[in-house]
């Protein structure tokens, strides 16, 4: 049967709250619900890959064509989490109510009558990460109403609430509600621990963090390595690395450092960028009686890596191979990556054959970092070489691997040949591919091209989104077309996007700018037979300087 597919529709923030009656903080909503087992490692919010041109997703081996639904008649309805809906209402009850007393959200809550579970509190929490005054009405309530229900809060509802106090600075309550866990049984976990640990230590409390460590015993609890390694990872985890590795020392007779121990302090003096203690903690490890292992060797190479000690680097990569500790793949594309930015790539395609006669399978990220650093220098006789040797390997390129091969091209005939590849080997395009394409027709002034491939993108249910109007902005800005990248800031805007701060700066700039041309044209025309009156404005029409895209 042929399906035929439409763009999926969304609710703007503001049509939900006319039609509605009330306003909620949570993100738009799709008409039709996009199960979250279909979306593939999405990470929101996150600040690790900064080098990333784009906000591409590694993982994009699997099938990405998500942004679109059948026709209605021709697809199974998505099923929403009744769970949800109930949350959405609860957030919302809890929102208008918020200046009203405690006893008033109460009753507001009674009149609701819930089924209270777990999955249900938890959902409304977690809706109130940030919020911790709600939150913790609404757990309160939900722990005295749910006695008479025969509902009683698990310790995961327990955790998420200690866990929203801890994130607020919320001290007090939280040792007056972990009093309260600690007279029943079952609810303090290593979890509870956790939570404390890192929120102790995340408020700059590294003898509360420490107490409390201690206070496992009280409560039946080992006092173990493992639980004194997690005090650890959250000192480092919020820079207290010296109170850290003073405690590994402190506490040795108590808790016999072992290599895991030593990685932890090892790195994390390499995640606060001092090198010097990395490498006067790295002689201590050499010296004491654990012997480095593989985790040792990765987490110090990286520092280097990223250091510019690119010579110390791969002395001690050589290292591991003479002295029988093998490297895994990710040591192998760190010194890769970093011979390759260092434009060492001779040395980089060398440990790449070294890579494969010492049995350590190179992975897609492995190719990626050749293939990124061998387009930028036109070498794409070895780029197809290394493209066949993946797909021989059943090593399939994902998304990145063509946008590295589409950002080298030089004219709009070379891009079909790439995305035909890309079909082949089954890796659907997503918004950051069709982004990229839009940028180089923009650049090309290919505009039939760049309106196919707009059309292709609606269809296919991927925008266009905030980065393509930004593209499309700031294209048409240098071109000197200012009235059409207002029009479409006007369009992007009425979708409910939220411009970058950049576009907003280009776009304060181009009404300025119009606005002065207009106010100059009855001036222009005022002069009569002036031979000047009938020439283009030279402002307009010259080309300005490109914005970085």
């Amino acid at each position: 049967m042929q399906f035929r597919f439409q763009a999926l529709r969304l609710y703007s923030r503001v049509n939900t709250q006319l039609k509605f009656k009330f306003d909620f903080p949570t993100q738009p909503r799709t008409k039709y619900l996009i199960l979250p087992n279909l979306i593939p490692n999405q990470q929101f919010h996150s600040t690790q890959n900064t080098k990333s041109e784009f906000n591409s997703r590694e993982g994009f081996e699997r099938d990405e064509f998500i942004g679109s639904v059948a026709d209605p008649g021709e697809r199974e309805e998505f099923r929403r989490d009744p769970n949800d809906e109930t949350a959405l209402e609860i957030q919302n009850l809890l929102k208008i109510r918020r200046d009203s007393s405690v006893s008033g959200i109460e009753r507001a809550l009674q009149l609701c009558k819930l089924s209270l579970t777990d999955d249900l509190v938890l959902n409304v929490l977690k809706r109130h990460r940030s919020d911790w005054k709600p939150a913790y009405v609404f757990f309160n309530w939900a722990s005295r109403c749910g006695i008479e229900s025969g509902y009683s809060p698990g310790c995961g509802v327990h955790n998420e609430i200690l866990d929203i106090l801890g994130r607020m600075r919320r001290f007090h309550e939280m040792t007056q509600l972990f009093d309260e866990m600690s007279k029943r049984k079952g609810l303090v976990n290593e979890r509870t621990f956790g939570v404390f640990l890192n929120r102790y230590a995340a408020a700059h409390k590294i003898e509360e963090a420490v107490n409390i460590f201690y206070k496992r015993r009280e409560l039946g609890f080992e006092l173990d390595l493992i639980a004194f390694q997690t005090l650890l990872m959250s000192l480092c985890r919020y820079k207290h690395v010296e109170m850290a590795e003073f405690l590994l020392h402190s506490k040795k007779n108590e808790f016999p450092p072992d290599i895991r121990s030593m990685n932890i302090i090892l790195n994390g003096w390499c995640v606060l960028g001092s090198l010097r203690e990395a490498k006067r903690f790295w002689n201590d490890i050499v010296r004491s009686k654990c012997k480095p292992d593989k985790f040792t060797y990765g987490i110090f190479i990286n520092s280097l890596t990223k250091a510019g000690k690119l010579s110390t680097a791969v002395k001690l990569f050589q290292a591991m191979w003479e002295k029988g500790c093998k490297p895994d793949v990710a040591i192998c594309n760190c010194i890769i990556d970093a011979l390759c930015f260092k434009k060492r790539i001779p040395e980089a395609l060398e440990v790449f054959r070294e890579m494969n006669e010492r049995d350590c399978q190179p992975d897609v990220a492995t190719y990626n970092s050749l293939i990124k650093h061998l387009c930028k220098i036109q070498r794409f006789k070895k780029v197809y070489k290394l493209l066949d040797e993946m797909e021989r390997k059943g090593c399939l390129p994902n998304a990145r691997t063509y946008v590295y091969m589409l950002k080298s091209t030089k004219s709009p005939e070379e891009v079909p040949g790439i995305l035909e590849r890309m079909e082949r080997n089954g890796c659907r395009m997503n918004s950051d591919s069709y982004n990229l394409i839009l940028k180089l027709y923009m650049d090309w002034d290919c505009e039939e091209k760049l309106k196919s491939t707009l059309d292709e993108m609606e269809r296919n249910g991927m925008g266009p989104d905030q980065r393509t109007y930004t593209v499309i902005i700031h294209g048409l800005y240098d071109k000197g077309r200012i009235e059409d990248a207002l029009s479409y800031f006007k369009q992007m805007t009425s979708m409910g996007m939220v411009p970058e701060p950049r576009t907003m700066l280009l776009v304060n700039a181009m009404n300025i700018k119009l606005k002065e041309e207009r106010e100059a044209e009855p001036e222009g025309k005022g002069l009569g037979n002036n031979a000047d009156s009938t020439r283009p404005s030279s402002r307009r029409g010259k080309k300005k300087k490109k914005s970085a895209l």
